[in-house]
């Protein structure tokens, strides 16, 4: 029961980054092209730098994690600096300084995101472990359906205001003063205890080849997996209203929500790699049909059935990480994993606003779905490599 409380409270900081995030997130691509005339090149290179922060640094907090054996003060500065970076936006609209921010955010979530992925492994069994990621995902999404909504009552109340994205963005540092609170108050280490007992193995021996095979995989994957801000734009492309983005993207966030435990839980039924291919085969369905849409009517089922490739993947993939990599190298396999992924974020942002740019709305869909199709058959195939 203690276990599964720690896991809870763990949710919950992501419950409060995800409002955060979500409070802002779906209109800060409008904000760059409308407001500060940014290009859909430079809005991939600035998204793209996001996850590039974010994955470069989670490599550095992997390793620190599995040094240092704590995982608290990680998690702390990486809300820290997203706390700070999100509302300074408001103050720059040159490219530099808005790059550098949102860098900077990225580079805080990445701090937290692999010593929260080790707290959830090193308290869940292999048995239940799809089950414990779910829970952390779901409470996360739920920020993310909370965030939008909020959101949404911004822009009515302030709907006559010239600084609206300006007083977004900072309402968007509170609820990242919560999670910090819950944090200090309730998130417990990994029991010294259990950190002797399991960390037994030497740190330098090398990660198994499952894990890098994996790894091959998901890069094809995330090619054509550019970042959601053009999902946004899309919308907007095809007559979605501005009042709608946030909605659409609480619905999206409600059905990842509510799939990500009954997922996660098949997962712990059927395997990791069955579960990650339908949730692949999804997201290809998804970009194909954003690819084909014809009108506004389209985007609210396509974002339902997004949900669903985020419900059976996010959560999933961190379970098969913790599954195959041993307790005192998983800090390290969560960082080079986020790492490889926001690397490879950044070139496949950066094609989707080239192919937007030069081609229209349609092709960097169609090369995104294709690429999924690719990435599911491989993760078929390489699937023998389980736990050599």
């Amino acid at each position: 029961m203690k276990k599964d409380r720690d896991v809870w409270y763990i949710g919950l900081l992501s419950f409060f980054g995800g409002i955060s995030q979500d409070m802002f997130a779906p209109v800060l691509p409008i904000y760059l092209t409308t407001i500060l005339g940014f290009d859909k090149t430079l809005v991939g290179i600035a998204e793209g730098l996001v996850t590039a922060g974010w994955n470069v640094f989670r490599v550095v907090a992997g390793y620190l994690s599995d040094r240092l054996k704590r995982q608290k003060p990680l998690i702390f500065i990486g809300y820290f600096l997203s706390m700070l970076a999100r509302p300074l936006l408001a103050a720059f609209s040159a490219v530099a300084p808005v790059f550098t921010l949102r860098f900077l955010d990225g580079a805080g979530k990445g701090l937290k995101d692999p010593p929260k992925d080790v707290l959830i492994a090193g308290t869940s069994p292999e048995a239940v472990r799809g089950r414990s990621f779910g829970v952390a995902r779901m409470l996360d999404t739920l920020g993310s359906v909370a965030g939008p909504l909020l959101l949404a009552l911004l822009l009515y109340l302030f709907r006559a205001s010239s600084s609206v994205y300006h007083i977004i963005l900072i309402v968007s540092a509170v609820p990242l003063f919560v999670t910090l609170s819950i944090l200090t108050a309730r998130v417990r280490e990994i029991p010294r205890s259990v950190v002797r007992a399991q960390s037994v193995h030497d740190q330098r021996r090398p990660l198994p080849l499952s894990f890098y095979v994996f790894l091959a995989v998901v890069v094809v994957f995330t090619l054509g997996n550019s970042s959601d801000a053009f999902l946004i734009l899309r919308a907007r492309n095809l007559g979605t209203t501005l009042i709608e983005v946030p909605l659409v993207i609480a619905l999206f966030n409600l059905i990842y929500a509510l799939g990500a435990v009954p997922f996660g839980s098949l997962s712990d039924r059927i395997g990791r790699i069955p579960t990650l291919a339908i949730g692949w085969l999804a997201y290809a369905l998804t970009y194909l049909g954003f690819a084909l849409a014809a009108g506004a009517f389209i985007v609210w089922p396509l974002y339902i059935l997004y949900g669903i490739y985020y419900a059976m993947s996010e959560g999933v993939a961190r379970a098969f990480l913790a599954d195959i990599v041993e307790f005192g190298h998983r800090g390290r396999a969560f960082g080079i994993y986020g790492m490889t992924v926001g690397l490879t974020t950044l070139p496949a942002s950066f094609l989707a606003g080239f192919l937007w740019d030069r081609y229209g709305p349609r092709v960097p869909f169609f090369f995104g779905a294709g690429l999924a199709a690719l990435a599911v058959l491989c993760l078929v195939l390489t699937s023998k490599f389980r736990k050599r």
